[in-house]
């Protein structure tokens, strides 16, 4: 069980998200199409899972519309848009503001995502929805970054999520950013953790192509 606050207020969740390093628990979750999904159908591809309330709430809304412009920098990669909304919520709101880049799911016929990913809400006025939450697992489905945001009603840290996921298109090694722990294969130069353009190696593999080199 894990205690974050709704307004100020505490609320507790089921329990705790996956531990960095371990397997993503697998799931069963309902498209906008009716269709459902599980973990397995992503294999191969790098997989942003992010979780709220409800698409129809503002803070909900402004996630899905970041991902949505952000995933397209990423190869390889989908972002799943998660909450207990009916696909007919889904729908409407990716209509209205243009969603395209982003695969939106529903728990309409199984709860058991909540409870495997620790995010239930226990108690306080928005009991039994999801609380709010980013999780990033790898090609093989290995987790590598979670947050669980504090407050329901604030946003996630968008740029400490996606400088993660960066990390992943670089390869494995070892880094800490704002505290949580992600495992990729590369150094990167001194500029990191922003990963913007000096990400590149001399033939020695010490050193970024502009000379400057380090690890995070």
């Amino acid at each position: 069980m894990t205690e974050i606050t709704l307004k100020g207020k505490p609320v507790n969740t089921y329990g705790s998200l996956p531990e960095i390093g371990s397997p993503a628990p697998d799931f069963l979750l309902t498209g906008t199409d009716f269709k459902d999904f599980s973990l397995s159908e992503f294999r191969g591809r790098n997989l942003v899972l992010n979780i709220f309330v409800s698409v129809e709430t503002p803070v909900c809304a402004e996630s899905v519309r970041r991902f949505n412009n952000a995933v397209t920098r990423y190869e390889n990669t989908e972002v799943l848009c998660i909450s207990r909304d009916l696909p007919f919520a889904h729908v409407r709101f990716n209509t209205d503001e243009g969603i395209e880049n982003v695969i939106s799911l529903s728990e309409l016929r199984s709860m058991d995502f909540g409870r495997d990913y620790g995010l239930r809400m226990m108690d306080g006025s928005m009991a039994g929805l999801l609380a709010r939450a980013i999780v990033i697992a790898d090609k093989e489905g290995k987790v590598v970054y979670t947050q669980l945001v504090p407050e329901v009603t604030e946003e996630p840290d968008y740029d400490n999520a996606l400088n993660h996921l960066e990390g992943l298109k670089i390869g494995s090694g070892q880094s800490a950013v704002g505290g949580t722990t992600v495992s990729y294969d590369a150094e990167v130069c001194a500029k990191a953790p922003e990963f913007s353009e000096h990400h590149r190696f001399s033939d020695d593999d010490e050193a970024c192509d502009d000379g400057r080199s380090g690890r995070i």
